[in-house]
C-alpha cells in the first residue's frame, strides 16, 4: 500500500500544481493538495519499509492527513456553494479532484487494513 500511497502524492502534487498555475500563479492556496501530496509522499517513503511495526505506523498516519484532508475539504466545497459569491470554476475543480482522490485513497487503505486484520498479519 505504501507504493499506492507514492503515486496518490504524485496525482495530488499534479492537481495542486495545475491549480497554482491555472490561477494565474495568483493564490498559493492553489498549492494546498501539493502539500497535502507532498506529506503523504514523505511518509508514503518512510512506510517502504520491512520492519512491519514502522510500516504500519506511517501508513496510519498517511491515512490521518487524507482524512483531515478530506474532511477539510468537503467543509471547504459545502462553504463556498452556500455563499452567494460567484465560484471560481477552477478552485472548485480543483477541491472536487482533491475531495475524490483522498476519498478513494481512504477507501483503498481501509480496504487494505481490513485485509491485513483478517489475513492475521497483524
Amino acid at each position: 500500500m505504501a507504493k499506492v500511497t507514492l503515486v496518490f502524492a504524485v496525482l495530488l502534487v499534479a492537481l495542486g500544481l495545475a491549480g497554482y498555475l491555472g490561477t494565474g500563479s495568483l493564490h498559493p492556496t492553489a498549492l494546498i493538495p501539493a502539500w497535502i501530496g507532498l506529506a503523504l509522499g514523505i511518509f508514503g517513503v518512510l512506510a517502504i519499509s520491512p520492519n512491519e511495526g514502522r510500516r504500519k505506523l506511517f501508513m496510519h498516519v498517511n491515512v490521518m492527513i487524507a482524512l483531515l484532508g478530506f474532511l477539510g475539504t468537503v467543509a471547504e466545497i459545502l462553504r463556498n456553494l452556500a455563499s452567494s459569491k460567484a465560484l471560481d470554476s477552477i478552485a472548485m475543480s480543483a477541491k472536487l479532484g482533491l475531495a475524490w482522490l483522498l476519498l478513494i485513497y481512504i477507501v483503498l487503505c481501509v480496504r487494505s487494513f481490513i485485509v491485513a486484520r483478517r489475513s492475521g498479519k497483524v
